[in-house]
């Protein structure tokens, strides 16, 4: 389940107690204790954190990750990003390279970030791509057009809605996890899309869709991913979405929520669990999204159905 952690602090010290739970690599250079003023509000869920905080201080600081990988956004009337001597626009997000990365700030400075697990976030992109090789590197640290960036800034919005009210269901937290590294990992140019781009994928087989259904059925209760039911099937993502369409007419996404609307019409069936206990337990972060599709499904609100029974 996630760990939600909020603090209210005017000390440097604070700042730097949490920054270094979360990202042991960031240095505070400079703060100038008598300004300071600090509230951060994070969720970790293992191998993926979403950070907001705001910091107002004369700030210095320098962050060089190797076991994780972030993508933020840093807003502040005069803040300054550089790496390698290159200044970065901080308005727009940006992402963590094999270079350490510094900022600059006075007044107040609002920051938001995701934060993965360089491992995980590895084990995913191979899945994705079907590259069983790769490795996460950025190209360049800045968005690749302005439509991206509005893109990941949406995104970040929607996660963070969506985690605060879904992150100790399993099932909705690591669909987020997923949502949050897909997206930054395209927003940025990294050797994710260049695996996208060369990677020659399977051709389908009646035999990989039966077991990607088989492997559905048998844990559509459980915290998979699209990327989960590709490796049980021996295809890549990219190969089994594919596969789906041409065999039928479907993505797994379709087919693995499919399953579980079903699941939950069977929960409501049977009396002691609300609405939003069941779509809860089925993964759907969004009432009104899992009261759509249920809808789609079997023509009446999950509601009507309850009371039915």
């Amino acid at each position: 389940m996630g760990e939600v952690l909020t603090v209210n602090a005017t000390g440097a010290r604070d700042v730097e107690t949490v920054w270094q739970q979360f990202i042991p690599s960031a240095r505070l250079e400079h703060v100038d204790p008598l300004r300071v003023r600090f509230r951060w509000t994070s969720i970790d869920t293992g191998a993926f954190s979403l950070v907001q905080y705001s910091l107002r201080a004369d700030v210095r600081s320098s962050i060089h990750l190797d076991d994780q990988i972030m993508a933020c956004q840093l807003a502040a009337l005069d803040a300054r990003m550089t790496t390698e001597g290159h200044s970065l626009d901080a308005r727009q997000p940006w992402i963590t390279g094999d270079r350490a990365m510094q900022a600059r700030w006075s007044g107040t400075g609002k920051v938001r970030a995701f934060l993965f697990d360089r491992t995980s976030a590895e084990r995913i992109a191979r899945a994705v791509s079907g590259e069983d090789r790769l490795v996460l590197r950025s190209i360049d640290p800045v968005a690749r057009d302005r439509t991206l960036a509005a893109q990941w800034e949406r995104s970040f919005g929607y996660v963070a809605s969506a985690l605060a009210v879904g992150h100790e269901q399993p099932l909705i937290a690591a669909e987020l996890e997923r949502h949050a590294l897909i997206s930054t990992l395209t927003t940025f140019s990294t050797t994710y899309l260049e695996a996208l781009d060369r990677t020659a994928q399977r051709a389908a087989a009646p035999r990989t869709v039966r077991r990607a259904l088989a492997f559905i059925d048998a844990h559509a209760h459980e915290p998979i991913t699209v990327d989960d039911i590709a490796a049980a099937a021996g295809i890549s993502t990219r190969g089994l979405q594919h596969t789906f369409r041409r065999a039928l007419g479907v993505t797994p996404s379709e087919q693995l929520r499919t399953v579980r609307l079903a699941a939950a019409h069977r929960d409501l069936q049977n009396a002691g669990a609300t609405v939003g206990e069941v779509s809860r337990r089925w993964g759907f972060s969004s009432p009104s999204r899992f009261a759509r599709f249920y809808r789609d499904m079997y023509g009446l609100n999950p509601a009507q159905t309850a009371r039915m029974f």
